[in-house]
């Protein structure tokens, strides 16, 4: 495979599973150094730092609470004094909390607002802590999701409005950026095999008419997603900038 992210370096948040880990490791591959962030399982960040490794690369793991927006400069910090450098950032981290209505009496407002906290905020946090600091010709790269542009069912109002705003956001940070040659994008993939789809699985409608929605009936691979973001982040995309990517075998078409 061509090393075509050679001498680049790429910070991957929400790095320890999932999306995340299956990215990284797409990065390594092709010649990447990585740094990967997690909130909770040191081991299972050791254990993608290690594979990363494996790969001939450099590789990170630091802890960082999205959450608390105070942790974005020192995780840019730690990045730059461990590589000396900064070229792509993907804003990957983030929580699904989904299920109530939106007029439930018994809405969770502290976890829906945590929500709104990490995945738009702690977003904002990371992005404007490394904008300054990112090498010129770099990209920035938010993972969304289908459901910020295109809600098929209920009870996901306050998830998809966190995905929508940071469609917003990337288009105004696009033309802050543009003329550094930064590009700025949102990828949004549909339902994916990760540990925190399973976890709101009992959320969404039944299995098979969910798949039924999709003109491609199935869900898309991590593996397939991985590489739409490093097709982005690589140099064969740098006059894309401003845009959202669907992945999601056309659901919503």
């Amino acid at each position: 495979m061509t090393k075509i992210f050679e001498g680049k370096v790429v910070l991957m948040t929400g790095g320890s599973r999932g999306l995340g880990a299956a990215t990284a490791e797409a990065f390594a591959r092709q010649g990447a150094d990585v740094a990967i962030t997690y909130a909770a399982s040191a081991e299972k960040a050791e254990a993608v730092v290690e594979a990363l490794k494996a790969k001939g690369v450099r590789a990170i793991a630091i802890k960082s609470d999205q959450a608390d927006l105070s942790s974005a400069r020192p995780l840019i910090d730690k990045v730059i004094a461990e590589f000396g450098k900064l070229d792509i950032l993907v804003n990957n981290a983030g929580i699904a909390t989904q299920g109530q209505l939106v007029d439930d009496p018994n809405l969770d407002d502290e976890k829906y607002n945590r929500q709104w906290q990490v995945n738009v905020l702690g977003s904002i946090a990371n992005t404007r802590a490394a904008a300054p600091r990112l090498s010129d010709g770099g990209r920035i790269i938010f993972i969304g999701s289908l459901l910020g542009s295109y809600v098929p069912f209920k009870g996901v109002a306050d998830y998809a409005g966190t995905k929508a705003a940071l469609i917003g956001y990337a288009k105004g940070i696009a033309r802050d950026l543009g003329p550094r040659n930064i590009t700025v994008n949102v990828l949004q993939p549909g339902a994916m095999p990760t540990d925190m789809n399973k976890d709101v699985a009992g959320e969404l409608p039944p299995l098979d008419a969910f798949l039924d929605l999709h003109p491609i009936r199935r869900f898309a691979t991590l593996e397939e997603v991985a590489e739409a973001v490093c097709f982005l982040a690589g140099p064969h995309a740098g006059y894309i900038t401003g845009e959202t990517i669907n992945m999601a075998g056309g659901l919503g078409i």
